[in-house]
């Protein structure tokens, strides 16, 4: 009986795996065609059924999207308005979970539901009151309206997730540093963050890739300069103009270009990222 129950859950492991090993290969089609693409010519791209194997191997296509677009320039840019992102998700909306999460005061949780209904209005609806406000105080064509709500923990979701993950530790810690005299401030920052490393790459991945692929609000707010443009819209600049051919095998060297950071971000903080996920809502 036990060599049977052995064997029935060796085949539904093996049944397990071989599904997503299925659904891995299937999510991983887009990527190996965008690699595989951007390694051809137009010739190439244009055959019917196509070659996932690219023959002749163009490298040549990375040279020239340096030569089409100021790729430094744009990466530049777009560091700019990451390292904005990835900060004040990470230290903002830190402080401002921990309110939420460890400190008492009148209408703290109706404060706190009316923070999550906004995740329930989509951007494009605050897209145009929020450039008329920008327009009015001279931030439009600067980073500043990308840069400064980013810095204010602006975000949501990003505050849910560290607040759940916060009332996960327990409250012994905080009140034994309380009693040597250390400050709230000192709490949050000696304590409570450095046993969150879990959300707080998990927060920091997201902030990351948020910022690195942001399209729409660098084309709204600085489509009158060009020398601020960030690589996601150096990306849509390579499709070429009307009437004209796609420059598909340049817009997909550069996208390949663009995928690596996210990739090897995850592939470094992968573990703390599944652990800062999974841990969050086990404590309400």
């Amino acid at each position: 009986m036990a060599v049977r129950s052995h064997r029935v859950r060796l085949l539904s492991d093996g049944a397990t795996h071989l599904v997503l090993l299925a659904g891995s290969a299937v999510m991983l089609v887009p990527l190996v065609w965008t690699v595989s693409t951007s390694l051809k010519s137009l010739q190439q791209i244009a055959i019917w059924p196509p070659q996932w194997i690219p023959r002749p191997v163009m490298w040549s296509n990375y040279v020239e999207v340096f030569r089409r677009v100021p790729v430094a320039l744009y990466l530049r840019n777009t560091m700019v308005i990451v390292s904005s992102n990835v900060l004040g998700s990470v230290i903002t909306c830190a402080l401002v979970a921990y309110g939420f999460a460890r400190t008492r005061f009148p209408g703290r949780d109706a404060l706190f539901m009316l923070l999550l209904s906004t995740l329930m209005m989509p951007y494009v609806v605050r897209l145009i009151p929020l450039f008329v406000i920008y327009n009015q105080i001279g931030w439009i064509n600067t980073f500043l309206p990308l840069v400064v709500p980013a810095l204010l923990g602006r975000n949501p979701f990003y505050i849910f997730l560290l607040r759940q993950f916060f009332k996960g530790i327990p409250e012994e810690l905080s009140d034994a540093a309380r009693i040597d005299g250390c400050s709230e401030l000192g709490i949050w920052w000696r304590i409570v963050m450095p046993l969150s490393k879990p959300a707080l790459a998990a927060v920091t991945i997201f902030a990351f890739q948020a910022g690195w692929d942001d399209f729409l609000r660098p084309l709204v707010y600085m489509a009158g300069r060009t020398d601020l443009r960030p690589l996601s819209v150096g990306l849509y600049l390579l499709r070429g103009g009307a009437g004209q051919i796609p420059d598909t095998h340049y817009m997909m060297a550069l996208t390949t270009l663009m995928i690596i950071p996210v990739l090897v971000l995850f592939a470094t903080g992968q573990r703390y990222f599944i652990q800062g996920v999974t841990l969050t809502g086990l404590k309400g």
